[in-house]
Parts: C-alpha cells; sequence; structure tokens
C-alpha cells in the first residue's frame, strides 16, 4: 500500500481504557473497520478509504476486491450524519470505476442514494449522492431504476442547490436520463425548464455546457419547445450567442435553436425580432465549423414545414447556404447540402440555388468524404426533381461524368441519388444522349446488383428512363444489364417489383432485348406475378404483353395468338404450342439440333444475310475476273434470280449456268482461309416472291373484302389448292413436310418451301402476307393442326340506306375447303371450321 492510514479509537466506557491510536498501513484493516459498532470508527474508517480511492483507479480495484462496497452501501444509511457522510463521499468516489459500477448495479444502490437527495441532508451528501447517481447514468439498467424509483424529481430540486458541484452532478445526472423518451416526458411534467435557464447564468462554463445539452436532448419534444418559448428560452440563447465570451457554448446553443425553429410560431417569432436575420449572419461570419455546421442543421430542421421555408426564403436563405458551401470543412459541406435538400420543397429556393450552387454541388461528387458526397447528390436530386433548369444546370457544370462516377460509391444514399439525378436528366433528349455517350447504361449494372431496396429501386428507374434508346438497350443486353433487371422483378419489395415491371416494359420495345429477357426466365416470372392478386401491378400487366408483342414467336407458342397489332416480321418461327413455364429455344438452337421426328419448326425470314450477299457478290467478281479481296463466308447460296416455282423448263434453262458458277466457288474456297461467321437464318426467296405478287395482284384491288378473298386464294392455290372435307385424310401434307426436313437436313423450314399445307401452314401464310400488304387480320391457332385467321370487314349498307356507317364485322377466312369464303365469327360454319 505504501501510505500508512491512521486512526483514532476513543474507548466505549471510560472506566476501561483512555483514548486508543489505532494506526494501519494495510487497507484490508481499514475495510475489517467498517463493520466496527462504534460511529467514531466508522466515520474515520470511511474518509479513509475516501481519501485511499482518490488517489486512483487501481486503489478503487484493490478496495472492490477486499469487498469494501458491500459494507459502504448499508453505512450510507446509518444514523450517524457524519458516517453518512463519509459513507456517501467514498461510495461517489468509488463508482466511476466500471467495475464498481458493476456490483452497484447488482445491488441496487439507487433507492438509497435518492433518498439521500433529500432537503435535510447535508450538501456534501447532495454532491457525492448525485455524483454516484450521475455516473451510474451511463448504464441504460441504472437509468431505468432511477427512473422508476423516483430519482427525477430530486434531482430537479437540485438544480437550484447553492452548491455549484452539486448543480453540475444533478445536471448531469438529469441530461444522461433524459435520452430516454419516458424521462424526457417527466422532466416536463416536472418543469424542469426554469431551473435549467437559470443554469444558463451560471459562473461555471460547464454547468452552462450541460444545461445547454440537456435543453437540446429534451426540445426535441415539440410540447417541451412550447414551455421554452413561454420562459423566453429563446432570449436566453440568443444572449449566448450573442455573447463573444461564450463562444465555446455555441454550438450547443445552436443545437437548441435548430430545435426549437421546427415550430412556425418560434420561426416567426424569431424572424419579427430579428433573431432569424441575426442567425443567418452570425453563421455566415463565424471561421468555427461547428457553429456553421449546426446553424446549417438548424435550417435544415426549420425547413421541414412550409411555412418555415417560405419565412426562410425571404430571409434569402439561399445566400447563406451557398456561401457555406465554399467551407473548406466536410461536416459543414455535408450539412449545408442536407439543408439545400430540405430547401429544396420550395418551389422558389429551387430555383435560386440552380445559378451558383449547382457548380458547387457538382464539385462536391468528386469529394474524397463518402458522406458530403452522399449530401451532395442527395441535393441534385432534390434540385432536378421537376426542374429542367437545373437538369441543364448540372450538365453545364460537366456534372455528368461525375455522376456517373458516383453510381459505383461506397454508400447507398449516394448511389441512389445519383440515379435520381440521371434519371431526372433524361427527360430531356439532348441530355440523355449525352449521358448515355458516357456508358450509363455499363455503369449502372453494378447498382441493379446492390442488396439495397433503395438503390435498387431508382437503378431500375434509370433502366426505364434511358432504355427508351435502342442503342442504349444494347449497350445494357451487351454489358450483362438485363439478368440483374430480370432477378428484381422476383424483389418483394413492392417499390422495387413494380419499377422493374416498368423497366421490363420499356425494354421490350425490340425482338432482340424482349427474346433475351424471355431467355432469362422474365416472362414466366411475370406470369407468376400476375397470378398474385398481392403482388400483380399495372406494370407488370403491361410489361408480359409487352415482352409477348415484341417476341412474337414465343407469343404463338405460348397464347396460341396473335392479334391484329401483332405484325410478324423476319426470323419468326411456328414451334408449336408449348406448356406455361418452358422455354422456347432460340432459332439457331433450334437449327442446330439433329433431325428428329417432331413437327416441323416453320420459318419466316426474307431479310436477305448482310455478310452472305457481300460474299456472293464478290465470289460474282472473282468469276467474272475481277480482283477483289475475298470475305469469309461458311456457306453459298443461290442469286435471288432463281425462281424455283416458275415451272421445271425455267429450272433447267438455269441449271447449267447455276452448276457452273458452284464449279468455281470450290475452287476459291480452297485459296482462300475462312473465318466462321455468325449463324444467320436461311433466306426465304420464294415467300419473297409471294409477297411481291401479293403486293403487284391483290394490294390494287379496290375493298379489303376483295384483297382478304384473293389473298385467301393465293394461300390455298401455293400450298396445294382447295381440299374436300372428305378426302382431308388423302391430302398427305406430313410426308411433304418430311422430305424438305430431310433435303434441308434441318428441323428449321422456310414456309416458302412448303408446297402442301395444312390449316396451320395456311394461316400463318395469310398472316405473313397480310402483316406485308396492309390488311389486318388475326392469328389464332386450335386444336392439334387447326389454326385460322379473322379480319374486320365493313358490311354493305342496307339495300335504300345510303350513308350509313356499319360496326366492322369479324370474320373467319376459309383457306382449306372452300378459299376466299368468309364465314362471320360466331357463326355454325366458322365454329364447323375451327373444329377436327
Amino acid at each position: 500500500m505504501g501510505k500508512k492510514i491512521k486512526k483514532e479509537v476513543e474507548p466505549p466506557p471510560k472506566d476501561v481504557f483512555d483514548t486508543l491510536s489505532i494506526e494501519s498501513k494495510k487497507a484490508a484493516t481499514v475495510v475489517l473497520m467498517l463493520n466496527s459498532p462504534e460511529e467514531e470508527v466508522l466515520a474515520k474508517a470511511c474518509d479513509a478509504i475516501y481519501k485511499f480511492a482518490s488517489k486512483g483507479d487501481e486503489n478503487k480495484v484493490t478496495l472492490l476486491n477486499l469487498g469494501a462496497v458491500e459494507p459502504l452501501f448499508k453505512l450510507i444509511s446509518h444514523e450517524d450524519p457524519i458516517v453518512r457522510k463519509n459513507a456517501t463521499m467514498a461510495f461517489g468516489i468509488m463508482a466511476s470505476n466500471s467495475d464498481v459500477k458493476k456490483l452497484l448495479r447488482e445491488l441496487d444502490v439507487t433507492n438509497s442514494l435518492i433518498a439521500r437527495l433529500v432537503p435535510e441532508e447535508d450538501v456534501i451528501i447532495h454532491e457525492f449522492a448525485s455524483l454516484c447517481l450521475a455516473r451510474m447514468a451511463v448504464e441504460y439498467t441504472s437509468k431505468v431504476q432511477i427512473f422508476e424509483q423516483g430519482g427525477l424529481e430530486p434531482l430537479i430540486r437540485l438544480l437550484s442547490s447553492p452548491d455549484p458541484d452539486v448543480k453540475k452532478n444533478s445536471v448531469e445526472c438529469i441530461y444522461r436520463l433524459v435520452q430516454d423518451f419516458q424521462s424526457r416526458a417527466a422532466v416536463r411534467e416536472l418543469n424542469v425548464i426554469p431551473p435549467l435557464l437559470e443554469l444558463l447564468k451560471s459562473e461555471y462554463p460547464v454547468i452552462q455546457l450541460l444545461a445547454l445539452k440537456t435543453l437540446g436532448v429534451i426540445s426535441n419534444d415539440k410540447e417541451t419547445r412550447i414551455i421554452l418559448r413561454e420562459n423566453q428560452g429563446l432570449e436566453h440563447l440568443f444572449k449566448i450567442l450573442e455573447t463573444k465570451e461564450f463562444n465555446d457554448l455555441h454550438v450547443e446553443a445552436l443545437a437548441v435553436v435548430a430545435n426549437c425553429l421546427e415550430d412556425v410560431d418560434t420561426m416567426q417569432l424569431i424572424q419579427q425580432t430579428g433573431g432569424l436575420k441575426k442567425l443567418l449572419s452570425f453563421a455566415e461570419t463565424s471561421t468555427i465549423p461547428d457553429i456553421q455546421k449546426n446553424a446549417a442543421k438548424a435550417i435544415s430542421k426549420a425547413a421541414y414545414d412550409s411555412e418555415n421555408r417560405k419565412i426562410l426564403h425571404e430571409q434569402e436563405v439561399e445566400k447563406c447556404l451557398i456561401n457555406l458551401l465554399g467551407t473548406d470543412n466536410d461536416g459543414v459541406k455535408t450539412a449545408v447540402s442536407q439543408a439545400i435538400s430540405a430547401m429544396c420543397e420550395n418551389l422558389a429556393s429551387k430555383d435560386a440555388f440552380g445559378i451558383q450552387g449547382i457548380p458547387q454541388l457538382v464539385q462536391l461528387l468528386s469529394s474524397d468524404n463518402e458522406e458530403v458526397k452522399e449530401a451532395a447528390a442527395m441535393a441534385l436530386a432534390n434540385l432536378t426533381t421537376a426542374n429542367p433548369g437545373n437538369a441543364s444546370s448540372v450538365a453545364e457544370a460537366e456534372g455528368i461524368e461525375p455522376l456517373i462516377n458516383v453510381l459505383s460509391a461506397k454508400r447507398d444514399g449516394a448511389v441512389a441519388n445519383a440515379a435520381i439525378v440521371l434519371t431526372n436528366m433524361a427527360t430531356q433528349e439532348p441530355l440523355r444522349l449525352s449521358i448515355q455517350s458516357h456508358g450509363i447504361m455499363n455503369a449502372i449494372g453494378e447498382p441493379l446488383q446492390s442488396t439495397n431496396s433503395q438503390v435498387q429501386s431508382k437503378a431500375v428507374l434509370t433502366v426505364a428512363a434511358f432504355g427508351c434508346d435502342a442503342d442504349a438497350r444494347t449497350e445494357l443486353r451487351n454489358a450483362g444489364g438485363l439478368e440483374p433487371l430480370v432477378k428484381l422483378l422476383h424483389s418483394r419489395n413492392e417499390e422495387v417489383r413494380r419499377n422493374a415491371c416498368w423497366a421490363a416494359v420499356v425494354c421490350a420495345s425490340d425482338e432482340l432485348t424482349a427474346v433475351e429477357l424471355c431467355r432469362l426466365g422474365a416472362l414466366d416470372i411475370l406470369e407468376e406475378i400476375n397470378l398474385s392478386m398481392g403482388r400483380r401491378n399495372h406494370f407488370s400487366e403491361r410489361a408480359l404483353d409487352k415482352l409477348l408483342d415484341n417476341n412474337l414467336s414465343q407469343k404463338y407458342s405460348q397464347m396460341g395468338y396473335l392479334s391484329f397489332s401483332n405484325i410478324i416480321t423476319d426470323s419468326f418461327y411456328d414451334y408449336g404450342q408449348v406448356k406455361p413455364g418452358v422455354k422456347l429455344l432460340s432459332l439457331e438452337e433450334l437449327s442446330t439440333q439433329e433431325l428428329n421426328d417432331r413437327r416441323a419448326v416453320i420459318l419466316v425470314n426474307i431479310k436477305p444475310p448482310e455478310v452472305a450477299i457481300t460474299v456472293e457478290e464478290k465470289l460474282q467478281d472473282l468469276v467474272y475476273g475481277r480482283a477483289v479481296n475475298l470475305s469469309p463466308s461458311s456457306s453459298f447460296r443461290k442469286s435471288s434470280k432463281e425462281k424455283t416455282r416458275k415451272g421445271k423448263g425455267k429450272k433447267e434453262e438455269e441449271k447449267p449456268k447455276e452448276e457452273e458458277e458452284f464449279q468455281i466457288a470450290p475452287k476459291i474456297q480452297e485459296e482462300v482461309t475462312l473465318e466462321k461467321l455468325p449463324w444467320l437464318p436461311p433466306f426465304d426467296f420464294i415467300l419473297l416472291d409471294y409477297i411481291k405478287d401479293a403486293s403487284k395482284t391483290i394490294l390494287p384491288l379496290a375493298t379489303t373484302k376483295e384483297q382478304v378473298v384473293a389473298l385467301a386464294q393465293f394461300v390455298a392455290g401455293n400450298m396445294g389448292g382447295p381440299i374436300e372435307k372428305d378426302k382431308l385424310h388423302d391430302f398427305s401434307w406430313e410426308l411433304h413436310i418430311s422430305e424438305i426436313k430431310f433435303e434441308q437436313k434441318c428441323n428449321v423450314i422456310p414456309i416458302g418451301k412448303i408446297k402442301k399445307g395444312t390449316f396451320y401452314h395456311r394461316a400463318l401464310l395469310f398472316k405473313v402476307i397480310a402483316d406485308r400488304i396492309g390488311i389486318g387480320c388475326t392469328l389464332v391457332r386450335g386444336e392439334y393442326t387447326r389454326a385460322w385467321n379473322e379480319v374486320k370487314l365493313v358490311d354493305d349498307s342496307p339495300q335504300g340506306i345510303t350513308g350509313l356507317l356499319l360496326p366492322p364485322q369479324v370474320y373467319v377466312i376459309d383457306l382449306m375447303y372452300q378459299p376466299g369464303c368468309l364465314m362471320k365469327q360466331g357463326s355454325a360454319e366458322a365454329d364447323h371450321y375451327k373444329l377436327i
């Protein structure tokens, strides 16, 4: 121990011993003395322990290990005032040690300590009892105990104590207790505001600071702010702000003012008394970052109310905030950016920030501080929402590249807000194209894979905003962005799911993207969503329709129906009916399969492969002796001049020339190193001729009805002609199709190759040619081999009545038995045609 602890003990009865002096060098001996029945021994032992414990934390641990806490706990309630005082002093000083505090909680000492706060007790007892409570109030459990055992009322009473130490300990304990909302409500009822305001006049800065901190916490409650205003609390606060000597209190005073400014009545009062102007001037002229930061926070809190925003705008708060943006402190920049965001709810303020504020905010996007970056992005997001002028200002400030860079920032808030700004800018086509040129669709891939729902939601909206451009969709597709987009259709978050559906609607605007979305499973997910009453939404329904409308092969195979507006284009193929959930293989995958006994896949394609044409042209150049560089090709197709359907004689005439050309080709191939080209669907020369003939002979007809009848007869004529109903089973179209498959060595056959077609072949050819020459019709798949077309025709006006416009009627077209016969939809004749 090192130092002696001396004690003098008087003998109990005077006739036994004289005064006895006890000297001890060990703390253990003094701890034992705490169990003495003699009051003087107890008092001196407690005093000695207090002095010993005051020397350091190590001594407190020693006393703890010696078991001093339990007897001291008993002595703080001793009937002798001196013993009680000394025990309380020792108790208070030891409570600074965490291990001691743990034991105090176990012993439940708070009730005994609160009992020492009564007015009758000595001021020293008040000081150390409140000190012990303040130290214990750091822990949540002790806060609850002090609150439940009625500790707030005596603590608030001690705020008016003449002793500064008692005031300091009491206000510190209250400050810690009011961190809990129950205590905040309780202190309001106990009228804590007046004594706290009195403490602001204290000559001790630590007391003033603790009083301000306590006011800062309890003024978060509106009811407390009203009481504070009624007690002229704002006057006390502004006096502190106006006093330079109190500059160490300005930060906390501003925090209280910030809370008060949330109330419109307070804001109006401050404006009327000139306090608001002083506050803004104070914020601008101060060089202390914490003061500037708290001033900005005060504006932020006030700006959440629309009336307050009007008042702040009238005081030209925008100039103050723009000036503060130039402060060289990240905390200030963050707070100011947040204040700008809050003020953007006022349209006039939004315009005022645009000219000077946006360039500074754009610069902050490149800050090394992630919080600054996030706050600046949020401010820009609010500034550009529904404000094209500010969106243009961002572009003028060269903000596009920094915004795209922020999409890969570490903080989710920064990423989400950057996506919002880019989406806002995309409403203007020049800006959208400029952003697209910076690789937005490549950059958005990472946010799409975020686990944060806000980032996901804003990222898919960005995809929707830029996906209206074909080049952007191609970029997204090539960057692998469709896969995470499809995954987000599965999101449990309603907003993310809805926005992802909207993005799918936009992206499914072209066939390539629609096909890729289907390949990734978007179709199955959307069908599943639309079956659920809780998850289905307007966008999910639109997305499914759009996906199928731009992937007609999938739609016809799955739905068995193509509407009047579904125009069949090149590379369409009829695979046959597939069950829901079954993925349709691509045309290339089907073409590379080995021959099988499944039904043939019917292909529609009159788009000549550009590479093949280039190769053929160069081959012709070589045939005629012109020196050219041969482009690589894996196959050579016959010239489009060859028309196989014009008769055998014509074919025989062209055969020698054809053979001569193709004898030369292998020789050329032997001399040239060929490279593999991308797979391309075969070109259907015969179908092209059909369309040309129909355009020349059918399109000029006077009425739609005449065109429909003529086209039906044209289709039937090229697919085996009319078939008698009772001889339908003798029409060996299956064998013919098998022969074509064998000849082509492929399961995919061009529709023009079919010369003996049944219902579904003829109906498909009718729809293909009708779409090309402008005749509106549907394509409907029936059971087994049945399929038919529907057209809308306007009947002639009844005899004797002219100028009467009748609604169009739907007719089913006979393409098999009596080609060109029109059967009214719903009639027995039409129903029979559809049946097997």
